[in-house]
């Protein structure tokens, strides 16, 4: 008879019992690689339905793991979810969570503080050896930072995007840093940020002892639109922000140049042989922009549709994961930093407002009903999904929809079901008193609230 990678990990589970996910399992804890895109679209992954290009890496991943198809992130943009993704919290709990996202303005207020204990801090004091290559986007200098906020290394930029060759801001400053030293490295952003993973992978292959969380946050396929081989259009792009540029065959190469430095890093850990003991999570932190495929959902970035939130979510881990799972679990960002605290046997240093999602994913527990809260600057935008019912407020319009059965949010049951829509606006209500109060926070206006017919735009 089979014996299933499960079956092996919690075959001496006792019928009822909780299952530990840590270090019970196995002689040490595992190995934790989180990828997160930037802007990745729902439908973007072949393992999502892409048929126009190919994602040969990702959908490799998710044959070996297990494909969400109900993952969230915790916001429609890319800082409050990178907040609730290191602290396990809802982002609203920071002040510096309010800001969707946060700009590229230093101050003292925004930003994540240095004494909040985080999903880096936390593994850092159980023994892991922490880094951090990529997107910060969590505050600036001499106030925040990766390494102030137990990362050991850092590669990256610590701004909302960059462009792919001048490694340069917004605002035009230069920002690709190594630790807290601006670096000179040149090259196509996504293929550096690649090196330096398989790079960190590789030295830490050389301390089997001392388990690993390496955080690589890419910022593709996040604009500017420039592929590898753009580096003469980089030079002449006089904004960031590149409302005239862009193609679909242009976000296509961008996706691909992301799948394959996804590709080079699983490789390195096959090479060293650390595949079989590491958790690696792929996901995006918001929804996708211009270019993305969505369907079936509508919205995108900056909206609380689905669209805007649902976002592509993979997960493999040998010691405890089937090959070739397929979970409707609902799940969000801040869960995940729940499940790899659980599965390092690391108690968390506060109270989070995620989920061990292991347990479900893994077929031991059955799946758990959620009752999950976003809010959006924006257009000021509320929604709850509670099961399988989403509330959404958009301004003034409020809307009731079945997500199971009408994942596009066209069929609108607030009429129908008064008294389940006043339900959720009362959840809606109370859980926003919980949190802090945006009153006054300026919120970003990024694609169309396809619902209430506004206009097109950035």
């Amino acid at each position: 008879m089979r014996v299933t990678r499960r079956e092996a990990v919690f075959g001496g589970i006792a019928a009822g019992a909780v299952p530990y996910l840590g270090n019970a399992a196995a002689s040490k804890p595992p190995n934790i690689l989180f990828i997160m895109a930037d802007d990745l679209g729902w439908a973007d992954l072949g393992c999502y339905g892409n048929r126009d290009f190919s994602t040969p890496a990702l959908d490799a991943l998710a044959a070996g793991g297990v494909r969400l198809t109900h993952g969230y992130a915790n916001s429609c943009v890319c800082s409050a979810t990178r907040m609730a993704l290191i602290t396990g919290r809802y982002q609203y709990r920071l002040r510096g969570g309010l800001e969707e996202p946060i700009k590229e303005k230093p101050d003292p207020l925004l930003g994540l503080p240095p004494s909040h204990p985080t999903l880096p801090s936390m593994l850092k004091i159980a023994g892991y050896h922490t880094g951090l290559i990529g997107k910060w986007h969590l505050g600036y200098l001499p106030w925040f930072g990766p390494l102030k906020s137990g990362y050991d290394e850092f590669f990256g930029i610590r701004s909302g995007g960059a462009d792919y060759f001048t490694h340069k801001s917004v605002s035009g400053q230069a920002d690709l840093w190594d630790g807290d030293r601006l670096s000179g490295e040149h090259g196509y952003l996504t293929d550096l940020l690649t090196a330096r993973a398989v790079e960190f992978v590789a030295k830490r292959a050389g301390h089997p002892n001392q388990p690993f969380l390496l955080s690589l946050h890419y910022t593709a396929p996040h604009w500017p639109w420039e592929t590898e081989h753009d580096a003469a259009r980089s030079a002449q792009l006089k904004e960031l922000f590149d409302f005239s540029g862009g193609s679909l065959e242009t976000y296509a190469a961008m996706v691909q140049s992301l799948d394959r430095g996804v590709g080079r890093v699983l490789e390195t850990l096959r090479k060293h042989k650390l595949d079989e003991d590491t958790i690696i999570i792929f996901t995006s932190d918001n929804g996708g922009e211009r270019y993305s495929k969505m369907w079936p959902l509508v919205g995108e970035k900056g909206d609380l549709l689905e669209g805007g939130i649902r976002v592509p979510t993979l997960v493999a881990y040998p010691r405890a994961l089937d090959a070739g799972g397929v979970s409707h679990q609902v799940a969000i960002t801040m869960d995940w930093t729940a499940t790899l605290l659980k599965a390092a046997g690391v108690e968390p240093a506060l109270p989070l407002d995620g989920i061990d999602l292991l347990p479900m994913l893994s077929g031991v527990s059955p799946q758990v009903p959620r009752r999950l809260f976003w809010r959006f600057v924006g257009q000021r935008q509320a929604a709850v999904r509670d099961g399988r019912i989403k509330y959404l407020r958009v301004g003034k319009n409020e809307y009731l929809f079945n997500i199971d059965e009408d994942p596009r949010e066209r069929a609108n049951l607030a009429a129908a079901r008064p008294t389940e829509l006043a339900r959720l606006r009362n959840l809606f209500d109370a859980w926003a008193t919980s949190m802090l109060s945006d009153s006054g926070v300026e919120g970003y206006v990024f694609g169309p609230d396809v619902l209430a017919g506004r206009p097109s735009g950035d």
